[in-house]
């Protein structure tokens, strides 16, 4: 029978050597823990200042309880809608009065000129109101009449008619009220009528001299 010698001593050595690094994995595993639970605390606590940042840009609340944070997210998004829809009215309040002021600017050269002014005519839509906005001179009153009658003939309301007069230009603001069942294409029927009416000649439609054959003087008509 033969003997086999085994080498226990390099077999320990092995032993030990794997050992050791187990070890020094298991003794990295605390450390990567802590370290990423150090990142989270400090990215929690970058967006809690933030957050507070943006909180106290907003106007001063009454309410005397301290709002949770999500209740302070709630606030600054509602708040920053409300931004945005009034900057649109503003951009909405703008467009209108460049467009009258071009319209006022195109009428001044026509009379320094010395042209006769032909009737102009700018109408917004606005929800359910549409305002029609007309400059014309003092020898064509009747434009305005035909305008509110095609306006009430189409099916809309007149809610008021304000107008004032500079030099032989008169400025006419109509508002009128589009009721629910014309909502969808009323507002784009009354527009072309009344811009065909006015870019045509003025001799397309027989005036009532009963209805505008009178002196008029600045001020606003209730309907």
């Amino acid at each position: 029978m033969g003997l086999f010698l085994v080498n226990t001593s390099e077999n320990n050595k092995h032993t030990s050597n794997d050992f050791s690094i187990m070890d020094q994995k298991a003794s990295q595993f605390p450390s990567i823990k802590i370290e990423r639970r150090i990142i989270e605390k400090n990215r929690r606590d970058q967006m809690k200042i933030l957050y507070s940042k943006l909180y106290s840009l907003l106007p001063q609340h009454t309410s005397k309880e301290p709002l949770t944070l999500p209740d302070q997210i709630d606030e600054a998004i509602n708040y920053i809608k409300n931004l945005e829809m009034r900057l649109k009215n503003y951009e909405g309040k703008k467009e209108r009065l460049l467009g009258r002021k071009r319209l006022h600017t195109s009428l001044n050269f026509d009379s320094t000129a010395g042209k006769q002014r032909p009737p102009k005519i700018e109408i917004h839509e606005m929800g359910s109101v549409l305002e029609v906005i007309l400059i014309s001179g003092s020898e064509n009153q009747f434009v305005f009449y035909e305008v509110i009658r095609i306006i009430q003939d189409e099916g809309a309301d007149i809610i008021n008619a304000k107008f004032s007069v500079s030099g032989e230009t008169i400025y006419h603001v109509i508002n009128a009220e589009i009721g629910d069942s014309m909502f969808i294409f009323g507002a784009a029927k009354i527009t072309e009528r009344l811009k065909r009416f006015v870019s045509g000649s003025s001799s397309d439609v027989e005036p009532q001299p009963e209805l505008w054959d009178f002196e008029i003087h600045p001020g606003t008509w209730e309907f």
